[in-house]
């Protein structure tokens, strides 16, 4: 996704909310996002204050938010570049990008 919108007004977030108590290693999440070289920004829910002000229940789970700050979709489980969900959160971003 990153690639396909990088030069529109498109922003990836990430937020990692660790499962198991040695995935709160901040230096393991880096070397991570170093390994599948992410170049967008990164945000550690350790506590799961994020997660919670959501009220989100799933790993991994994807919300499309809008440029007034509404999410817009929740894309549940992974999705894989290509996929018919993939396409259909490519179309989503589209319109979203299209409206005023």
């Amino acid at each position: 996704m990153h690639k396909r919108f990088e030069k529109k007004d498109f922003l990836i977030i990430g937020i990692h909310s660790p499962e198991f108590e040695r995935e709160k290693d901040i230096d393991a999440v880096k070397a991570a996002v170093a390994k599948h070289k992410l170049s967008h920004p990164q945000l550690i829910d350790n506590d799961h204050k994020y997660w919670r002000a959501l009220n989100n229940r799933y790993w991994p789970a994807f919300y499309i938010i809008d440029k007034h700050g509404f999410i817009r979709h929740l894309a549940v489980g992974e999705i894989h570049m290509g996929d018919r969900r993939d396409r259909e959160i490519q179309r989503l971003v589209e319109t979203l990008l299209a409206e005023k």
